[in-house]
């Protein structure tokens, strides 16, 4: 069964969008905003986005050219938009189509197996956090610094998932540990901190005053939810 991620914050228009598809066959997961869409990406693995132009807390071009600086996957936009400049923008930013709204549910599902018929890729999430410089994609395990991909070892993708998944949390170091042991790959508790030394060696201009990944003595790490929320919101 296919997947779609629906982004509509317009209640009313995705419920009726997702009983339409799920009863032509899709699962839909459905996001309100742009901050739970990327939380949706980083969990799901999607096969197609629909996307509203207008979002309460972030612009859809916006989250289009985040999602496609990292991943192939469709992306249909919906807009009450209906200057052909704004149609052009959303090609141009990375929408594989654009449905002006008002749209009939027959041809929003015609315009979806059109788009998953078309794309020969394999579903995967895409883990973004648009609040720093740092990007995500979780099913081919690469890490984005500035959109340049930087080389990580297992753990190190592991904890920079954790991080980014909830920015502002306190891990401990038994935490961490428990949460990014992988099959046949021993950890240390100690081990937790050379990984840390060297994802800050690998992203921060200056490793000895980290903006991302910070220590909070005594127990543990976290990453800099102030610097997230700047990004983000500012």
């Amino acid at each position: 069964m296919k997947k779609i991620l629906l982004v509509e914050d317009d209640s009313s228009i995705a419920d009726m969008i997702s009983i339409y598809l799920r009863e032509e066959g899709y699962s839909v997961i459905s996001a309100m905003d742009g901050a739970s869409a990327r939380r949706a990406l980083a969990a799901t693995a999607a096969d197609l986005i629909i996307l509203d132009i207008m979002l309460p807390d972030t612009d859809g071009m916006t989250l289009c050219a985040e999602i496609r600086s990292v991943s192939d996957i469709p992306i249909l936009m919906l807009s009450a938009r209906q200057d052909v400049n704004d149609r052009v923008e959303a090609l141009f930013t990375g929408a594989d189509d654009y449905l002006p709204k008002p749209f009939s549910m027959r041809e929003l599902a015609a315009r979806v197996e059109a788009l998953l018929r078309r794309a020969n890729y394999s579903p995967h999430a895409v883990g973004l956090n648009s609040g720093s410089a740092l990007t995500l994609d979780t099913s081919r395990r690469k890490l984005f610094h500035n959109g340049k991909p930087v080389e990580t070892t297992y753990h190190e993708f592991e904890l920079m998932r954790i991080f980014l998944l909830a920015p502002g949390k306190v891990f401990s170091r038994e935490e961490l540990l428990r949460k990014i042991k992988g099959p046949q790959v021993p950890v240390t508790d100690r081990a937790i901190d050379v990984h840390i030394t060297n994802l800050r060696k690998k992203l921060e201009a200056n490793p000895k005053y980290p903006r991302y990944i910070k220590t909070v003595w005594g127990i543990g790490y976290k990453y800099n939810a102030e610097h997230y929320q700047q990004g983000l919101f500012g």
